[in-house]
């Protein structure tokens, strides 16, 4: 079982990732790649990455090798390899990880306990902080994530970005214990611990430090949380996988007034989305959801306001009793 404990003051400390961690999401992957209970709408990616790793088997064997080494079937990795730090890019995360300190990879690979007899000869060079091997150990992510993460980047940031849309509704709604309420079934809120089926006894006491929750595509079953509790508190979770880029059940009758992808924008607008979101939600160009969104504000059915840089799309009350299928109960008033 996994706790963590809250005080008054982290309640007000919880953030939620504003995009999918791309080494957390890299070196989860390499878990579900080798899972045999992962997720059935896995099945496909997988044999994809299998294919596109084959198809330069000497990059692909010295990927696998290196990664398989720092991240066994069972166990830690070390936390060396997913920095807190939140990039558009895999090459600026990996540019994060390298800079890593000779003390902090050192302690990390001896905390790791799979070594038996300690860290093996080839892999003591990283441990020293040598830039030959970190730099094996970068092009090896690299090449794994290209090959595996990459292709399917846009349904990661469509399931992370709706994730993120519940939290934030929740929040809205309820402040931060509700949207820490509205994690289930995978995290449990029990004032003031947040619980979660765990594979051994672990309290974390966040201590007035807060805790950021990472939303992720390749986490599956369970969470999972760095092995050193004297860095800043990561939650990464599974995202919950229906509803995106596909038509909800029960939405014909909305498919034949709008059609299909117009319905589906409106559905994804739900809990609020940027442009891009929404793009990456229904499957299609940036500026083809900007144009389906203009239609429907038009419509009465969503509102955007500007965000910066970004506009912010929601469904307007006369948008929500359509999409729930209430609009012909009575009439709109204001």
């Amino acid at each position: 079982m996994l706790r963590i404990h809250f005080t008054s003051a982290d309640l007000t400390r919880v953030r939620i990732a504003d995009r999918a961690h791309l080494l957390w999401e890299t070196v989860l992957s390499l878990h579900r790649l080798r899972d045999r209970w992962a997720p059935g709408e896995l099945d496909g990616w997988r044999a994809g990455a299998r294919h596109r790793l084959g198809s330069d088997p000497e990059r692909g064997r010295r990927a696998v090798g290196v990664l398989g080494a720092l991240i066994p079937a069972r166990g830690n990795f070390p936390d060396f390899l997913t920095p807190s730090d939140l990039h558009g890019s895999i090459d600026e995360s990996l540019d994060v990880l390298a800079a890593t300190s000779r003390t902090q990879l050192a302690f990390e690979l001896d905390q790791m306990g799979g070594f038996p007899g300690g860290v093996p000869t080839w892999l003591q060079p990283l441990a020293d902080g040598d830039k030959h091997t970190v730099g094996l150990l970068t092009d090896s992510l690299r090449d794994y994530h290209k090959a595996s993460v990459a292709p399917y980047l846009d349904r990661v940031h469509a399931h992370v970005d709706a994730e993120r849309a519940v939290a934030l509704r929740g929040l809205l709604d309820g402040g931060t214990e509700g949207m820490l309420a509205g994690l289930r079934p995978v995290l449990r809120w029990s004032p003031p611990v947040l619980e979660a089926d765990y594979p051994m006894e672990h309290d974390i006491h966040l201590g007035g430090r807060g805790l950021l929750l990472v939303p992720s595509y390749f986490c599956a079953r369970r969470p999972v949380t760095l092995v050193d509790e004297e860095l800043a508190p990561v939650l990464v979770y599974p995202v919950r996988r229906t509803g995106v880029g596909r038509p909800a059940e029960g939405r014909e009758p909305l498919d034949r007034l709008l059609g299909r992808t117009r319905s589906a924008v409106l559905a994804s607008v739900d809990g609020g989305c940027t442009t891009g979101e929404l793009a990456r939600r229904v499957g299609v160009s940036p500026a083809s959801a900007s144009q389906h969104a203009s239609v429907l504000r038009e419509a009465g059915l969503l509102s955007t306001v500007r965000d910066g840089s970004s506009v912010l799309h929601t469904l307007t009350p006369l948008g929500r009793r359509l999409l729930n299928g209430q609009a012909r109960k009575g009439p709109v008033t204001s």
